[in-house]
């Protein structure tokens, strides 16, 4: 499956420091825009329908050990055929020997080979999840994500309601900033979303009458981090004096990002209420519902069982 952005091949040789054996360019020119990658035994055999050449194509022992077992010239044939489909990169695994066939066919179809010490069910595992995160689905919401007490809470709302202030609160008890205004989130599995900031502006949060803060300097490494998944959707909204909000915890919102539903909460902001200690038991409130234990409706059952018993 391609996807609709792209990275160039050389992120991927310097995250894995892979061995160039041969580069018919740059490989900053090189792009890869599929996040998943074969093992091309089909293909060696002489299957090619379902070839697909904008995957990364991985030959491990199993394939070099096919390749080793034909003769001379059957060899030569099934590797030519393989590198005529011009795949957009190989890579050998486990530091197995690059036979001259290989190596003569990469060049004549000019196509990258490389080569890494890892096993092979290592480096796909590896390489995959590498390639799910950098060519996923995402986009850009305004807003802050924050890290509070291991969940990922992103903080929505109209500008001027309080992200940032509250967010810098958060950060002086003791929790980090990922990012502010501008959260760019990742769709990077089917029940994952993973937020961060722009690089231009990561680690820094904008203070009306003050300006641009540097959070990591100004509070240390320990306050920031870089990535975030999200696991709660805070929504901060004037408070409507006509409006009934939830005092019970039993309606169940949902904020859909990228197809994917993240429990939410809609928090009315008022004059005196601490939105930091707020966020904090709602943090809190999300990761024991992930651990089976739901409060509102424990208290629900309660109250049901008291009005039936006619206590």
């Amino acid at each position: 499956m391609k996807s609709k952005y792209s990275i160039p091949l050389s992120d991927i040789i310097k995250e894995f420091q892979l061995e160039e054996i041969y580069m018919p360019s740059s490989p900053e020119e090189i792009m890869i825009s599929s996040p998943e990658v074969t093992r091309p035994g089909l293909a060696l055999s002489g299957f090619m329908e379902v070839f697909e050449p904008f995957r990364i194509q991985i030959i491990g022992k199993a394939e070099h050990k096919y390749l080793a077992g034909l003769s001379d010239s059957e060899r030569k044939s099934r590797i030519d055929a393989f590198f005529a489909r011009k795949p957009v990169a190989v890579v050998i695994t486990t530091n197995l020997t690059v036979y001259d066939e290989i190596l003569y066919a990469a060049r004549n179809e000019e196509t990258p080979l490389l080569r890494t010490s890892e096993r092979t069910s290592a480096f796909m595992a590896a390489i995959i999840g590498s390639l799910n995160t950098n060519l996923a689905p995402r986009l850009t919401r305004h807003g802050v994500l924050v890290e509070v007490y291991g969940e990922g809470v992103l903080i929505l709302g109209d500008s001027g309601i309080g992200k940032s202030e509250t967010a810098i609160e958060l950060v002086k008890r003791g929790h980090r900033l990922v990012a502010d205004d501008a959260v760019e989130i990742k769709r990077v599995s089917a029940k994952t979303l993973v937020g961060t900031a722009p690089d231009l502006i990561r680690h820094y949060i904008e203070l009306r009458g003050i300006g641009i803060v540097d959070v990591r300097r100004l509070f240390g490494m320990g306050s920031v981090k870089v990535t975030e998944r999200i696991d709660l959707v805070i929504k901060l909204e004037s408070w409507d004096p006509e409006k009934l909000y939830d005092r019970f915890g039993l309606d169940e919102e949902v904020e859909n990002i990228l197809g994917i539903g993240v429990p939410a909460i809609t928090i009315p902001v008022h004059h005196g209420r601490n939105l930091a200690v707020v966020i904090e038991i709602a943090a809190m409130n999300n990761r024991q519902k992930k651990m089976g234990y739901n409060t509102a409706e424990e208290f629900n059952q309660r109250l049901m069982h008291q009005i039936e018993s006619g206590e």
